[in-house]
């Protein structure tokens, strides 16, 4: 099933894309969809001010997610019945609707609303506009051109904040979300005008019952996730009634998927073992980045006692050394190949683990840096080598369902790992401060972790109390970390299962 590296061919017509630009537009789309969660993170607290309704805080981000998971897959295949552009330009104008929505609203329940409509359209934009990159560029120009558009998301990630607080403070939260609007625009207008796709035309099967089934089983997985424990309890009959619509949901998926002439998810592609260890392992690489991306600055201001805008610079340095590596990525996979290159990634994200599993209130914010700076080249060269090697597995028709598989596993991994270590994190912490109440201090409960994040309710504390609540969440965090560092040598010992040959 492997492809050649020959570019595409041209049109019947003769036209022939116009690869710079359609470059550039892609790049445009995928800041878009980059920028998106870092610049409403800076909103958020404005928007809670003038909006009211606190409750639905994780809402916001949630909404978006859950349908940017659920749609992936289902447009992925999309993008491969009836051509990437159409699918593109149509996910990106339904992004933009939802931006426009977004700044309208009155109240969060219609933010939360409108965020599940943009959420809808930026299913598409990620995975297709990876995919289209995989159709125009030959697999050795591939590798070089994904390093390009992994920069693209260190660039939103250093710019999103700071825009983001100029248009709070100098304009209007709304305008955090009307700002994809020329953006969305000039996309849609490059891959509109100089993208041309020889796209065979006939009558394809759509598997409705299967985006059908496969809607209701990751909805209802990643709402148990996101909400079990916070507001759903894990064994009550709701979250009980989750999980099993979700194992049902998934069963049914699978049984239609081998009986459908034109299949959602192609189930052969994942005999290719290539592709099925570079899916497990983006699984992984999931957990791994929401781990560190989550909870560091919860270290770094309440253990180190630093300002968030320290804490956002240890984050930062991750999005430094993603497109570093990923560009690096590019001319190691010409060169050593792709088991070689994730191998090396494979060691800086356990590297990257050590580092905070021994991190230390002493070590000071630049060596949080330091390792966040060395995950995030594990990262870079792990997720560059493996789209480059999904995408010369398999063929044109395949293509955009395959990488946007990698994409959907990698969500589930942030998911996975966001309920999976803040349960770990608060059971943690919870343990701890019973063992102190079991000493004579019964002051102390998990919601007193709060006070510690901001530095006017931290100077209110007592210096016993806020020692205690500070090794509490110290210990805790590095047992998050520890579980951190078990899935970077998971990941390792994925990556070696990879083909000794690309």
């Amino acid at each position: 099933m492997k492809e050649d590296s020959r570019t595409p061919q041209p049109q019947r017509d003769g036209r022939q894309t116009n690869r710079p630009l359609v470059l550039a537009a892609i790049m445009l789309a995928t800041f878009m969809g980059a920028i998106e969660a870092t610049i409403v993170s800076t909103a958020m607290p404005e928007i809670v001010g003038d909006l009211g309704g606190f409750s639905l805080y994780s809402w916001v981000f949630s909404a978006y997610l859950l349908m940017n998971a659920v749609t992936v897959l289902i447009y992925g295949k999309l993008a491969d019945l009836f051509g990437r552009k159409p699918i593109l330009i149509f996910g990106i104008t339904i992004f933009l609707i939802g931006s426009v929505l977004c700044g309208f609203a009155q109240s969060m329940e219609m933010l939360v609303l409108f965020r599940f409509i943009q959420g809808f359209g930026a299913g598409a934009v990620m995975p297709i506009a990876t995919t289209i990159v995989g159709d125009i560029y030959s697999k050795e120009e591939r590798a070089k051109i994904q390093g390009y558009l992994s920069s693209v998301w260190g660039i939103s990630a250093i710019s999103g904040p700071a825009i983001g607080g100029l248009l709070v403070e100098y304009v209007s939260w709304r305008y955090v979300f009307w700002i994809n609007i020329p953006l969305g625009f000039l996309a849609i207008a490059g891959i509109c005008f100089f993208l041309y796709e020889n796209v065979e035309k006939k009558k394809h099967r759509i598997d409705y019952s299967g985006a059908i089934l496969l809607t209701i089983a990751v909805s209802t997985l990643m709402i148990l996730l996101v909400e079990g424990g916070v507001n759903i309890d894990w064994t009550s009959s709701l979250g009980i009634v989750l999980v099993l619509a979700s194992i049902i949901a998934i069963v049914l998926f699978v049984l239609n998927e081998q009986r459908a002439a034109e299949p959602m998810m192609p189930f052969s592609i994942w005999r290719e073992r290539s592709i099925l260890v570079a899916n497990l392992t983006s699984l992984v690489t999931g957990i791994i980045l929401i781990g560190i991306s989550s909870f560091l600055p919860a270290f770094v201001q309440g253990v180190m006692e630093r300002s968030p805008i320290v804490a956002g610079f240890t984050l930062t340095a991750m999005s430094i050394g993603w497109p570093i590596a990923a560009t690096f990525s590019g001319k190691l996979l010409l060169k050593i190949g792709l088991r070689m290159t994730s191998l090396f990634g494979g060691g800086s994200l356990i590297l990257g683990s050590l580092i905070f599993a021994t991190l230390s209130p002493a070590a000071g914010p630049l060596w949080a840096a330091v390792g966040s700076f060395v995950i995030g080249v594990g990262m870079g060269l792990t997720t560059t080598a493996f789209i480059v090697s999904i995408q010369s597995t398999v063929s044109w028709e395949q293509r955009g369902a395959a990488t946007a598989s990698n994409s959907f596993m990698r969500n589930l991994g942030n998911t996975i790992g966001a309920a999976l270590l803040g349960g770990v994190l608060n059971s943690s912490i919870q343990n701890k401060l019973s063992s102190q109440a079991d000493l004579g201090n019964n002051e102390m409960s998990l919601d007193s972790i709060n006070s510690l994040l901001g530095e006017s309710q931290r100077n209110q504390l007592s210096p016993e109390m806020k020692l205690q609540l500070q090794d509490a969440l110290t210990s805790s965090l590095h047992t998050v970390y520890l579980v951190v560092l078990f899935f970077a040598i998971v990941s390792l010992l994925l990556i070696l299962f990879l083909p000794k040959k690309d």
